[in-house]
């Protein structure tokens, strides 16, 4: 076996470690790196140090693995502790909220969206960490500044996102009359109808799901012209525009797989791996899982982005990932060390490699990973950086956005239309009521 010892000047130099090296690091290898860095780095950990991270649950059991093999050599390397537990995407929110209001229990959460919004002042400044990166890294996308920054400063880290993209059965597709995915609003209303009289129906959540439900309802209201904020946080969701998304997704309702008013994240997953559904949003991790168990299906799924909007441009709302630090940890050293250390090149690649499509990172260098381009399949989910926007549209985010999207605003006006328990009218003054007690002067 090739000896891997890597001193404090070959790293200073750059760390000439090719991907493919990268990949197959061992465990000990993976350690002589970690000590390595640890030297060189600019942020000493403090002695005995013992962190609580909260992440979600892993989707791609290889991400999981991955991640906390990165864990394990951060540890060995700096003689400290990290306790990792993991709640599901619903339950991230409020265990995080508890931490930051008891200012106990958690040091650092792993969450989703704009989670760092919700307490920007109890968030440890990282702007020091995020300048690092972006420097190693060729920088942050647009939309990665959007989910880390805070009145000019890094609140979190935006480590990837789970890209809410189209996952399709191409063989159901084609026989609903579209051997290519369409990208525009009425190619993909025809589909959705096409595939529902085939008996092979298409289902996208309506329920109460962080990831699937947001995202693909807030493509549609913006794909019509519709918003629930405007760029001054003006609350405007009562509109003729979002009276037309409404109208657009209760069309796509219809022809959908019964029950999907009351989905949560991991129900579509379920009902497209038994061959129920064929076509939803989600990240890759069916295709991923399709691959392990059903390499016939596999090979008949495939992935698009979202069809352009009335204006012809693509606006996605992704289930992005920041990191943050609460300013009440009592390793704050750690903890930026461990952030900074986890997004570095040399197992960052890797730990993207294993999870095979279901992390988009942020930092555009890894745009140019072989593994977007090894299989035409993960190639949509490498551009999931360009076309995001975070649930604050074209406002700045920030705590009420934060909030708004917490609260299921915007997934419960379209669930609520789309059900029959309110017409337009009240659905959309429903939510603005909801929306302006958020977003109150």
């Amino acid at each position: 076996m090739t000896d891997f010892t890597l001193d404090r000047r070959t790293l200073l130099k750059g760390g000439a470690i090719t991907l493919a090296t990268a990949a197959t690091m061992s465990a000990e290898q993976l350690l002589g790196y970690a000590k390595a860095w640890a030297q060189a780095s600019p942020w000493k950990p403090e002695p005995g140090a013992k962190i609580n991270l909260l992440r979600w649950k892993r989707f791609v059991e290889a991400e999981d693995v991955a991640f906390m093999k990165i864990v394990d050599a951060f540890q060995k390397a700096n003689n400290v502790t990290i306790n990792v537990s993991n709640e599901s995407y619903d339950d991230i929110q409020p265990k995080a909220s508890v931490a930051a209001n008891t200012g106990q229990g958690l040091d650092m959460v792993w969450g989703l969206y704009s989670l760092p919004f919700l307490f920007p002042n109890k968030c440890t400044d990282v702007s020091d960490v995020a300048d690092y990166l972006a420097k190693k890294c060729g920088g942050w996308s647009d939309s990665g500044k959007a989910y880390g920054m805070y009145n000019g400063k890094w609140i979190g880290i935006p480590v990837a996102a789970t890209g809410g993209l189209v996952n399709y059965r191409i063989s159901a597709a084609e026989k609903a009359g579209h051997k290519e995915f369409p990208k525009d609003l009425g190619g993909f209303s025809d589909l959705v109808k096409g595939l529902n009289k085939n008996g092979t129906p298409a289902g996208m959540a309506l329920g109460h799901a962080s990831g699937d439900a947001n995202g693909w309802l807030h493509w549609a209201l913006w794909a019509h012209g519709g918003a629930l904020i405007d760029k001054d946080s003006k609350v405007v969701v009562n509109s003729p525009e979002t009276a037309k998304a409404l109208e657009y997704v209760k069309g796509l309702y219809e022809n959908f797989i019964p029950g999907t008013a009351s989905w949560n994240d991991a129900s579509n997953n379920k009902a497209f791996l038994a061959g129920q559904l064929y076509l939803t949003t989600n990240g890759i991790s069916i295709y991923v899982t399709a691959k392990k168990d059903n390499k016939e299906m596999a090979a008949d799924i495939n992935h698009a982005h979202l069809p352009a909007g009335l204006n012809g441009k693509t606006r996605e709302l992704h289930l992005g990932f920041p990191i943050l630090i609460y300013n009440f940890t009592k390793f704050p050293q750690t903890c930026k060390a461990f952030t900074a250390f986890m997004m570095e090149p040399e197992q960052f690649n890797p730990w993207v490699e294993a999870a095979q499509g279901y992390l988009s990172p942020f930092l555009l260098d890894y745009e140019k990973n072989p593994m977007w381009t090894a299989d035409p399949k993960n190639t949509p989910y490498r551009d999931v950086a360009r076309t995001a926007s975070t649930p604050a549209g074209d406002a700045q985010m920030g705590e009420n956005a934060a909030a708004a999207i917490a609260d299921f605003v915007v997934v419960d006006m379209f669930a609520n239309y789309c059900t029959g328990r309110e017409d337009v009218k009240t659905a959309m003054s429903s939510a603005e009521r909801a929306a302006k007690r958020i977003f109150r002067a």
